[in-house]
């Protein structure tokens, strides 16, 4: 029988998060390629045995931001409700997804890294938990093609077109701010996004007459 593992301290508890939220600003910037565990253990204030006592490598540190990633990025999705209204429903799933990239830019930036490696290090998650919760979801959207709540689409396009429009607004907020200048490239950029996005989808989505 398999001996559960020790629980863990509030201090053992809180030295992982500290060097969790190190490793974030630490991967987002230079990616996991030119991350080190001495850069990490610097950001997070302690020596690199002392880390090292936590995470035994950079790649534990790495799956365990990953994992946590993921969790947080489909959340929204997980929510759309095959109930509910679709129109509304997709809505907020925009909404919650522009949230994010306003509430989340170093988390966003580490996964579009990842992705733009070739994923190595996360692919079993896509081809698992991720497939598996989209193609739920395109299920879902196709049912509510089926009854004429919504116009016909190719539902995994529609999922990745979401996807792409709002992590823009943190994978490219640089940029964003700089072409919008002073007068637009403030926090109502994201108000601004989520007007625009909710037109372009839900005028596309809403069943012909």
């Amino acid at each position: 029988m398999e001996i559960p593992a020790p629980r863990r301290t509030r201090i053992q508890q809180e030295k992982r998060e500290l060097i969790l939220e190190a490793a974030l600003e630490v991967f987002a910037t230079n990616g996991f390629r030119g991350s080190t565990i001495d850069q990490i253990a610097e950001a997070a204030g302690m020596s690199k045995p002392n880390l090292l006592y936590y995470f035994r490598r950079k790649e534990d540190i790495h799956e365990t931001l990953m994992q946590r990633l993921l969790d947080t990025w489909l959340a929204p999705l997980r929510e759309l409700d095959d109930v509910g209204d679709p129109l509304t429903e997709l809505r907020s799933y925009i909404r919650r997804k522009l949230e994010m990239a306003r509430d989340f830019p170093r988390e966003s930036r580490l996964f579009a890294n990842e992705i733009l490696q070739g994923a190595p290090r996360i692919m079993p998650m896509l081809e698992g938990e991720l497939k598996t919760l989209v193609d739920e979801k395109a299920a879902v959207i196709k049912g509510w093609m089926r009854a004429g709540k919504i116009a016909p689409t190719d539902p995994w396009h529609l999922i990745f077109s979401i996807w792409a429009t709002t992590q823009h607004y943190a994978d490219f907020d640089v940029q964003v701010r700089a072409v919008l200048g002073p007068d637009r490239g403030g926090d109502g950029r994201f108000e601004d996004a989520a007007r625009f996005l909710e037109q372009l989808f839900i005028d596309g989505l809403k069943p012909k007459s």
